[in-house]
Parts: C-alpha cells; structure tokens; sequence
C-alpha cells in the first residue's frame, strides 16, 4: 500500500501552520515507504516517504518527507507536520520524537536495502534514538557516483569535536548500505573533508582504544536487537498496518 489516507474528512485543522503544512502537501510526488497508525480511535497517523520529484530538483535537496499527523477527536481538529531528510535515520527520529515507536516505521526485510554491517545498525539506532540531541546543520543527497546522503550535525553531548558527520553511501550490487559518523573540531573541517575526501572519515574520540569495549558493547546489542530494539512508545496501541512497498530503487534503500 503505498497511497495516504489521513482520513481527515471531518476534522479541520487546528492552525494556520497545520493548515498551510496540508495545502503544500504533494502527496502525489511521494511513495510511501513505512506507516503506522494508532489504534483503537486513529488518534494519530505517521509516515515516512520518498519524495519523487526532488530527483528532478536542486541537486543534494533531502528526498525523504516525514509526516505526522495528531488529531483530536473530541474537537475534530488536527495538527499536521512535515519535516525534511537525507537518510531514514533521522526521519525516524523526528517521528520517534513525536510518539510513532520506531519498530512500526523500521524499513528492514522484504525489498529493502540491508545494513552492510553490525557498526551500520549500531549507528543508525544511535541517531533513531538520539532525541534533541543532534542539531542538523546541513544535508546533501547523491544518486549518482558516489551514491550517497549525509547529515551534518553539532552535537550537544560532547565537548570534544563537535560537529559530527553521518555518512551513509550505498552498494547496488550487494544491495547494502553502510552508515558511518565523524568527527571534526569545526563546520570547515567536515567541509574540507567532503570537498577532498583525502582520507578516511575521522572517527569520533569515543571510538577510541580506550572505549574500545563501550563501543564492541553497543554493536552487540545491535547486532542482537536488531531493528525492532526500541520499546513502544505512548498513545495507543498500535494496529497492524502494511509493510513498505516495492520499489526499484529508491535512493538506494530498496532493491
């Protein structure tokens, strides 16, 4: 199932935000990639989908449209958000951020693109469940060679090289992705860097020998939970909703 259905026939909403956010809405140029709606009452709606038409756009614009939708059923008004990214990763934060339980919007199995590695999975969770913590100063999105996307954050954690870069890149003939972050002291030396490329992506220090152990624990605990780690958040229950559909390719995620 790839189509929008908010079903908000009888509820007007309940801004102006909410209603200019569903006037530039262009569900016809999205695909539907993950949705969950909560049950028993529909109180909540939450989507994450590809946006065809930025492919044809400014060259690096984000490709991947985040959707969430509150309704309030004994008012019958609604608050509508939408919100912008380069990877699913932090699509997902944003929608965790907002009450979906990530394991209902995961894009694992069937036709998509699979983590190359345990470090991949560890990564992305990191950022799924990362909250406010990450403050995106810039994105950029590639489907040619290389075929890439990266989010260009300050982190509020760390005193050590703040400005973090998430590095995503994918592999079409394996059909895997890999997801890795740096570490710069400032914005110009991650740009340096994306402009040169003369070495390896720089580790954050926390990857360092000595929290070597830290580090070998989470992807463990990756490697374990898998997708599906984070625990349910509020709301409701959730109802059964359907899985991803098939596509060839989007962005390199899917097969």
């Amino acid at each position: 199932m790839n189509a929008f259905d908010f079903d908000l026939a009888d509820f007007v909403p309940a801004d102006e935000t909410s209603e200019d956010a569903m006037e530039a809405f262009r569900a016809g140029d999205l695909t539907v990639l993950s949705q969950h709606h909560t049950a028993p009452n529909g109180s909540h709606s939450f989507v994450l989908a590809h946006d065809r038409s930025v492919t044809w756009g400014v060259p690096g614009e984000p490709q991947l449209v985040a959707v969430a939708v509150a309704r309030d059923l004994s008012r019958s008004t609604f608050t509508f958000e939408t919100s912008r990214h380069a990877t699913a990763s932090f699509a997902q934060n944003w929608l965790a951020e907002r009450g979906c339980p990530l394991d209902r919007i995961a894009l694992r199995g069937g036709d998509y693109a699979e983590p190359a590695d345990d470090l991949t999975v560890q990564v992305e969770q990191q950022i799924q469940r990362s909250g406010t913590r990450y403050e995106v100063l810039d994105t950029y999105t590639s489907d040619h060679d290389p075929s890439e996307a990266w989010t260009l954050v300050r982190d509020s954690r760390v005193a050590q090289a703040p400005v973090r870069l998430f590095h995503e890149e994918w592999d079409h003939d394996a059909s895997t992705y890999t997801v890795r972050e740096g570490a710069f002291a400032d914005v110009g030396a991650a740009q340096t860097w994306l402009d040169e490329r003369s070495g390896p992506l720089p580790e954050p220090p926390e990857y360092s020998d000595h929290n070597g152990a830290v580090v070998r624990a989470r992807i463990a605990l990756a490697r374990s939970d898998g997708a599906s780690a984070t625990p349910r958040t509020g709301l409701d229950a959730p109802r059964t909703t359907p899985a991803g559909p098939v596509q060839r390719p989007v962005r390199g995620r899917l097969l």
